[in-house]
């Protein structure tokens, strides 16, 4: 950016501050960066990264430079640093999106607070507002969502619906919103095949009639009732029990579901439905009885928790850089195995007293990761439904046990291909052998050495690529960084002030 321009942006973020009344205190609190750096942006004097460009222009409501944003941004990485400080976890991904799907339920107006800004909410907002659901941003994370009362589904952006997983979730809350519709095949991550037939499964229960063809799934809306019913859900999976709670929230008579996932985002759902008045029984257990409300019209503002797996991205961080990190708002109650499981390999971590979320319900701690000598463990590492190590951690433990010394093998029975992935570890000096789709060794410990590696097109696998960086000492790049956006916000700039030393830059 040339200096003109920057103190173009300076003019423009002064008289925005002065519109909205706030100090250059406030505005650094929202954009999280410190009041100097703001006192220097308006004064011209402050290189301004596309990333803080987009916050400002969150903040304005308006295009604020025209600058040139290419398809693909890559992150470059000078490892072998040690970490200090503290840094706090943002709330989750997983929930968020399936709050702005549950938003749909309500007739009044939700303020989500807090919410992660990343790409995959980004989709889902696209989405809405194609539909005629008015999605206004009232800051950098605060978003107010209110919906027509008719959405129009036939100009549904259907780029912005391939582009995201999370558009199937969408059944539920629009279970009978019309009597036919159509729902783009979901897109995001590539982990092989991933089976919508649990929710056409569960959604049966209700009546719905789902037929997939043509890139689209063709829904029939069902008929009217009042009826009770129970079923059990033949996978225990998170999305798959939050579109069923999401169609029995707005179904009048009351619903059992058995074998309900009772994971962080489905128990952040329905914590927001309850207090739109739905009455949910068996909150985190496996049987939730859940009475609906046919009409549901309330004004509500809602904070989602922290995320776990943004939780041990950061520990992880710590851990394999060897350093003394302090993460804060750790959700402990999804992150016991986790946690137990790193010390049980050697890893000291000092845990604070708890205390609560601001949704007031769900239950934070801070971690501190200490300089450790790690072994590989005993048992192999795999996945298990809540209350078991989460899914979506297990990737971390390839980069982690790669630091420790021994064989340590890690089953990921879920994906067909994440393990795949994970063998780009070795591009950075892993020594990481595939079994199966499913298994791999990793041998440790591991001399991480720098190199230019591309994103695998999976979330936690990309993740794991930026962090081994973070301990392969020289200047590593990783190329396409969409992928990360998708799941979270700002890391690479987070990660940045506890000592890493990460920047974006595009061909």
């Amino acid at each position: 950016m040339t200096q003109p321009t920057a103190e173009h942006v300076g003019v423009l973020l002064r008289q925005a501050r002065a519109d909205k009344g706030w100090t250059q205190g406030q505005l650094a609190a929202e954009l999280g960066t410190s009041q100097s750096a703001i006192a220097r942006m308006e004064q011209g004097k402050q290189n301004l990264s596309l990333k803080m460009i987009q916050r400002l222009e969150a903040i304005v409501g308006h295009s604020i430079v025209n600058v040139g944003r290419p398809q693909m941004t890559h992150l470059r990485v000078e490892g072998g640093r040690t970490l200090s400080g503290a840094v706090d976890v943002n709330s989750s991904k997983n929930a968020g999106v399936a709050l702005l799907c549950a938003s749909l339920i309500n007739r009044g107006t939700t303020t989500l607070r807090r919410l992660a800004r990343i790409e995959e909410v980004n989709r889902i907002v696209e989405v809405l507002t194609s539909i005629g659901v008015e999605c206004t941003w009232l800051n950098a994370n605060d978003l107010q969502i209110r919906r027509p009362a008719v959405l129009d589904l036939a100009s549904m952006d259907v780029e912005a619906a391939r582009r995201t997983r999370s558009v199937i979730m969408l059944l539920g809350p629009l279970l009978d919103e019309a009597d036919v519709y159509r729902l783009p095949y979901a897109g995001g991550c590539d982990l092989g095949t991933r089976t919508v037939q649990p929710h056409m499964q569960a959604l049966r229960q209700f009546g719905l009639s789902v037929e997939a063809k043509s890139g689209f799934y063709s829904v029939q809306a069902p008929p009217s009732d009042s009826d009770d019913r129970s079923f059990v859900l033949s996978e225990r999976g998170d999305t798959v029990t939050e579109n069923a709670i999401m169609a029995a929230a707005h179904r009048p008579g009351t619903t059992i579901i058995r074998n309900a996932s009772p994971n962080y985002m489905v128990q952040d759902l329905c914590f927001y439905l309850q207090m739109l008045g739905v009455e949910i029984d068996g909150v985190g257990t496996t049987t939730l009885k859940i009475t609906g409300r046919p009409s549901i019209d309330v004004d509500i503002e809602y904070f989602p928790s922290e995320d776990p797996i943004e939780a041990m991205s950061l520990i992880t961080a710590g851990i394999v850089t060897n350093s003394e990190v302090t993460i804060r708002r750790v959700p402990i109650e999804f992150m016991e195995i986790e946690l137990a499981t790193l010390e049980q390999m050697g890893q000291q971590l000092e845990i604070s007293g708890e205390y609560f979320a601001r949704n007031g319900r769900t239950r934070l701690v801070d971690v501190t990761t200490k300089p450790s000598e790690l072994r590989a463990p005993e048992d192999k590492i795999h996945p298990m439904p809540f209350p078991g190590l989460n899914i979506d951690n297990l990737p971390f433990f390839a980069v982690i046990a790669a630091n420790a010394s021994g064989q340590t093998m890690i089953h990921d029975w879920v994906y067909e291909n994440r393990a795949i992935y994970l063998t780009e570890l070795n591009k950075l000096g892993a020594q990481v052998q595939l079994l199966d789709p499913h298994r791999i060794y990793v041998n440790g410990p591991t001399r991480w050495r720098a190199a230019e590696v591309g994103c695998p097109p999976a979330l936690r696998p990309a993740a794991c690529l930026l962090l081994a960086m973070l301990a392969a000492r020289g200047v590593s790049e990783l190329r396409n960084i969409y992928v990360i956006e998708r799941g979270y916000e700002d890391l690479a700039e987070r990660l940045n002030t506890i000592g890493a030393k990460i920047e974006y830059f595009q061909d």
